[in-house]
């Protein structure tokens, strides 16, 4: 028997259900790792260093994808939840065809703005020039993009999960085979990875729309242009922090490039680059369960089914805490391993980027807290708060930490700010739930 939103939730009815959605996003947080793997074996170290700095760069047009798929869901999710199934559909309808359009217009900015924009932040010579050549060839990509981030958040509210999970897959699967062929098998280089990654994203962002476009058997389809100026508004604002909290940590991203440069040159771009694709994977473990989750917090939120709503923020605040203690344990005994994996070649490089994946794991003890309490209040259909714990984790807390701890320690302070950072967001957090639990009964 299927899962449904309506159920109540055990521990592993809760991981049944989320388990799809973890490993969607995994998966798409293999692009980004596969296409470093192949580029500093097979390019070099100079062009691996042009793909972590512009990264953060490019992960600011994904943002509407995340705002606009969180928000539509928590709003669809709620909808369904007091039985209203046809405007469900029509606010799910709005939401993908208005991603479609805002998709062309940040890929022709992007592209615009994208060779001012890394020399602004610090790209010169040879790092500016490869910086600029990938990052266009993924900018082409930006609608499908888009597409693939909203549909991993829309495929568990239309309560498909394991179809989203196929299709990232697919997706990812794409991506990894396009670019051993490109880049280790054909001398394409930066170019190649950069196309593997853009057929890639057309495959995770196109096959969805076929899928909703017509009869289907989940609890969504797409159906004729709609649009209503208040519910747009109130998707908006459900997803705001998700929005927030993508463009600050592609913007802390930036902080951290511009602050290694000056600090460390281009090895130290290199070494955060790899400390980068195992947060990118532990984040988007932390993401995918609140991606799995948060229909269902929405649903019962709808419903004014108050104890299941405290049941599952208990549940959830305890896979949370084991899950990070794993996480921990899993990043210190495989630092070494990793390292060799991505920069073994350069021996430098190598115990440079160790000694910051062991200062680096702490902060995977905090991070997951402050993820799901900021969807929790996204499910709740409260963006404003969510976007608060948001701005806090990174404008204030990362941004700030990377700004002044080097002032102070020098190299070693970049990597100690991250955990500092994300332990103020953790004791944040703490707070934001315990002043809203009377409000929302959990």
């Amino acid at each position: 028997m299927s899962i449904q939103l309506s159920d109540h939730f055990s521990y592993g009815k809760l991981m049944k259900l989320t388990l799809p959605s973890v490993i969607m996003l995994v998966f798409t947080s293999l692009y980004s790792v596969v296409d470093g793997f192949f580029v500093s074996n097979y390019a070099g170290k100079a062009a691996f260093a042009a793909v972590n700095f512009i990264m953060p760069v490019l992960w600011v047009v994904g943002s509407i994808g995340f705002m606009l798929g969180t928000g539509g869901s928590a709003l669809i999710a709620k909808t369904m939840g007091e039985g209203e199934h046809e405007r469900a559909n029509k606010i799910f309808s709005m939401v993908v065809y208005i991603s479609i359009f805002a998709g062309v217009v940040l890929a022709a900015v992007g592209i615009l703005l994208l060779r001012p924009i890394a020399s602004l932040l610090g790209a010169d010579g040879a790092l500016l020039e490869n910086s600029v050549r990938y990052g266009r060839i993924i900018l082409l990509a930006t609608p499908a993009y888009v597409l693939q981030f909203e549909f991993q958040c829309l495929f568990a509210t239309a309560n498909k999960p394991v179809l989203g999970l196929v299709i990232t897959v697919a997706a990812g699967l794409t991506n990894t085979v396009l670019d051993a062929l490109f880049v280790a098998v054909l001398p394409w280089g930066l170019e190649g990875a950069a196309l593997a990654t853009f057929i890639g994203q057309f495959v995770g962002g196109v096959l969805p729309i076929l899928y909703f476009a017509r009869k289907n058997g989940s609890l969504l389809k797409l159906g004729k242009l709609y649009f209503n100026g208040r519910e747009f508004l109130q998707v908006c604002l459900n997803g705001s922090s998700e929005m927030l909290s993508n463009i600050s940590a592609s913007v802390v991203g930036m902080l951290y490039n511009f602050q290694l440069l000056k600090y460390l040159g281009e090895d130290g771009v290199s070494a955060y680059g790899v400390l980068m694709y195992l947060g990118m994977i532990f984040s988007a473990i932390f993401f995918g369960y609140t991606v799995g989750t948060a229909p269902v917090i929405s649903f019962h939120f709808g419903k004014a089914n108050r104890d299941e709503l405290r049941s599952l923020k208990r549940k959830c605040l305890v896979i949370i805490a084991i899950s990070s203690l794993l996480m921990f344990g899993l990043a210190i005994g495989l630092s070494e391993f990793l390292s060799y994996v991505f920069v073994g070649y350069d021996k430098a490089l190598f115990e440079l980027t160790v000694h910051a994946f062991y200062i680096y794991s702490l902060s995977f003890l905090f991070f997951g807290f402050t993820i799901f309490t900021s969807s929790f209040f996204t499910a709740l259909n409260d963006g404003p708060v969510s976007a608060a714990i948001s701005f806090l984790r990174t404008v204030v807390f990362q941004a700030g930490g990377i700004l002044l701890f080097p002032l102070i320690l020098k190299a070693e302070g970049i990597w100690w700010s991250i955990v500092i950072s994300e332990a103020l967001a953790l004791f944040t957090s703490a707070v934001f739930l315990r002043i809203f639990k009377k409000k929302y009964q959990y």
